[in-house]
């Protein structure tokens, strides 16, 4: 066996070793990429949600967003006030007072057995699937159709759908992100006012004999509310009663009056739903 040979293949490996490791040392540093240390800080105090309500695909997108001021501190509406003043002292930004957040609520009281049905569906759990077989099962175009969409899209776990199919909305979870806004195909879940006191529930606009046609519960535009209302906090438009909540005063006669009694109070002190 030479040793010479060895030791000048040892001598060679160990060199081109230096070379290659000096070489990749010097691209590391050409080609590095500077990251925001605060990107990481803002990551921290996100919720991790990765919901997309913020209009980013996750926290991560979010948080770099935030730290380029290409997105508002007030980004993520899943984490709510709390988040926000915390990614606002990591920014050294000043944060607006705490104003009342909005909640999200489901405005149909057409639950099964007060709402005609077309048909017993009973194909996938899917508001989205069932509106595709013959626009739906209930008879009413305007009603909440029940599958939980709304529910598979809440970061919080703020919904659960009744015995009734209807939505119930816990308030003390939501955040009024939007989500479930967005992805009721009926437009039926509207944000609203957290000090609100009274709503309508039902979102149908067609005039009172084709709402009664189909619906025990639906506004029938019959203005009784708007004529008791002593603070024209009520109006019927498009067949529609609509409550200006600036007005409102939780009085309740409106409440009192409604024939199909698709107007209600929330508890003063209770989880509205």
């Amino acid at each position: 066996m030479d040793v010479s040979l060895i030791i000048k293949a040892t001598l060679v490996l160990s060199g081109m070793g230096l070379v290659l490791g000096a070489l990749l040392a010097v691209a590391s540093n050409f080609f590095a990429v500077e990251i925001d240390p605060r990107v990481e800080r803002i990551l921290e105090v996100l919720p991790g949600l990765n919901c997309g309500a913020c209009g980013y695909a996750g926290c991560e997108g979010a948080a770099e967003g935030i730290a380029k001021e290409e997105a508002p501190i007030t980004a993520c509406t899943a984490g709510g006030h709390e988040v926000t003043e915390q990614v606002a002292v990591i920014l050294g930004k000043e944060v607006e007072a705490k104003g009342v957040p909005p909640k999200a609520q489901a405005r149909c009281g057409g639950g099964r057995g007060k709402v005609a049905l077309r048909y017993i569906y009973d194909g996938e759990v899917s508001c989205h699937m069932a509106q595709q077989v013959a626009c739906g099962p209930l008879l009413c175009p305007y009603g909440c159709l029940g599958f939980g969409d709304c529910v598979e899209v809440c970061p919080l776990g703020a919904i659960t759908i009744g015995e009734d199919h209807l939505p119930r909305i816990d308030w003390e979870r939501c955040r009024g992100c939007g989500l479930c806004v967005e992805t009721c195909l009926r437009n039926i879940i509207a944000l609203v006012p957290e000090t609100s006191q009274v709503d309508v529930f039902c979102s149908s606009p067609e005039k009172g004999k084709a709402v009664r046609s189909v619906c025990e519960v639906g506004c029938i535009a019959c203005k009784s509310c708007e004529k008791v209302c002593e603070f024209d906090a009520i109006k019927v438009e498009n067949n529609l009663a609509v409550i200006d909540y600036d007005k409102c005063t939780g009085c309740g006669k409106c409440v009192e009056k409604c024939p199909t009694k698709c107007l209600v109070a929330y508890p003063k002190k209770d989880t509205k739903s």
